[in-house]
């Protein structure tokens, strides 16, 4: 059963449980979904897909379009496929100074491209989890 839309495809879902009856096993229990061409991933608060290994380039579109991403450029695609490497070779996302450095894009660029920054942005679209430290 669906608790809750909300803009840009977010909802909440609140799986059918015995226990539910009250709000407090009810909070619980809800987990946020991301629908994109009848498709769904579980995502975090801050919409970072829960299951990376989920991410393809159409849900990178979807989630570019949360932040005002209307269109992914082969600019856009060198820093998405830059993250994604190195996350996949370390297990943690760029330094920022990394991430200019290996792209040839100053962080103005970035930013350009990615509204909320590298980090909550591109790394969103990415589909990384969520970084700790600068989101």
């Amino acid at each position: 059963m669906i608790a809750a839309y909300y803009d840009c495809g977010w909802k909440l879902a609140r799986p059918a449980h015995p226990e539910a009856n009250n709000m407090a096993s009810a909070a619980i229990l809800e987990k946020r979904l991301f629908n994109w061409d009848s498709h769904e991933v579980e995502v975090d608060e801050d919409g970072f897909i829960q299951q990376p290994e989920l991410w393809d380039e159409h849900l990178a579109l979807a989630l570019a379009q949360t932040d005002g991403v209307t269109e992914l450029t082969d600019a856009h695609w060198k820093v998405i496929h830059y993250i994604r490497g190195y996350f996949q070779e370390f297990e943690i996302a760029p330094m920022i100074r990394k991430l200019c450095k290996e792209t040839g894009f100053t962080l103005r660029e970035i930013y350009d491209l990615f509204p909320s920054g590298p980090a909550k942005g591109a790394c969103k679209v990415a589909g990384l989890p969520k970084p700790t430290g600068c989101v």
